[in-house]
Order: structure tokens, then C-alpha cells, then sequence
């Protein structure tokens, strides 16, 4: 990789590592665990670097995204099973239930919507960009937004999730 491309990963180094932690971070309710994720997706990036550079938020945050739920199916076995009325429980006011029950959802839903889902929402991309990451018009991007959000909706009885201005 040349002197230059190198250049302008670093100048671009702290935006994606803020993304990379970021939606890392909201799947899994832990920092040491988030700032590992985000250092693995940065190095990925580095190695693919003349391929991405293009497109690197959004791709950096999908890999963080991908890299987070796989390290939560890993621990997923030692975990008991939680339920949707769990997700209402007074005992998930910490976020740990409330993560955990979030990613089985996520982990249930199409791979398309998933994405859709990730790169809106937990990487706070607008829908022109999710759109032209994924190649689609950004119409595909709320109808696949309207139906995953939908879905989560009834997985998690919980009518006010993701409404206007919620995050997961």
C-alpha cells in the first residue's frame, strides 16, 4: 500500500474508529469488549483499505456490527434464554436483557432488513447513503427499515420501539 493511501486512512482513523466503537457498543453494553471489536474492524479496513476507501464508514460499521454479534452468539450458550416479556421486565433496566434480546431479534430477522437496521439505526446513517451502500433506491431502504422494525416490533411486544428518535 502506498505512503498516500496510508495517508489518507489515518486522516480518515477517527471517524471510523467513532463508528466502528459506536455500533459495536450499542449490540454489546460493554466498552472493553466494544473497543476490541472497533480495533478489529479498524484493521480489517487498514488490510482492505484500496478496495473500501469509498464506501469505509458504512463498511466499517457493518464489519463492527458483524464482529459484535458474532462475539454474542460465542457467549449466547452460557446465557439463559429471554423471552420478549423479558424486554419489559423491571429487571432488564440495566440493558443487558434488553441488548441481548435485541440481538436475538436482529439475529431473526432477513439478512437485508438486518442490514438496513444496523446501518440506519445503530451506525446513524441516512437512508440516501444506507441506499447507496446497499444498491437499492432509497424507497427499498424504508420499506425494508418499515418491515424489520415491524418485525422487531412484535418479537419484542414492544409497540414504541425504534419510533421517532428512538435508538435500540
Amino acid at each position: 500500500m502506498g505512503t498516500d493511501r496510508v495517508g489518507e486512512f489515518e486522516e480518515r482513523f477517527d471517524a471510523l474508529a467513532v463508528v466502528a466503537h459506536r455500533v459495536a457498543y450499542r449490540l454489546l453494553g460493554d466498552r472493553e469488549a466494544a473497543q476490541d471489536v472497533a480495533q478489529e474492524a479498524l484493521t480489517r479496513a487498514f488490510v482492505r483499505w484500496r478496495r473500501i476507501e469509498g464506501y469505509a464508514e458504512p463498511w466499517v460499521a457493518r464489519v463492527a456490527a458483524n464482529l459484535a454479534l458474532g462475539l454474542l452468539r460465542r457467549k449466547a450458550p452460557a446465557a439463559p434464554a429471554i423471552d420478549a416479556d423479558e424486554w419489559r421486565s423491571d429487571r432488564a433496566t440495566d440493558g443487558v436483557l434488553q441488548r441481548s434480546v435485541l440481538v436475538d431479534a436482529l439475529a431473526r430477522l432477513p439478512r437485508r432488513q438486518r442490514d438496513v437496521v444496523v446501518l440506519r439505526y445503530l451506525a446513524d446513517l441516512p437512508e440516501a447513503e444506507v441506499a447507496a451502500l446497499l444498491g437499492c433506491a432509497p424507497g427499498t431502504v424504508k420499506s425494508h427499515a418499515h418491515r424489520a422494525l415491524g418485525s422487531l416490533r412484535t418479537q419484542l411486544g414492544d409497540p414504541t420501539l425504534l419510533t421517532a428518535g428512538g435508538t435500540p
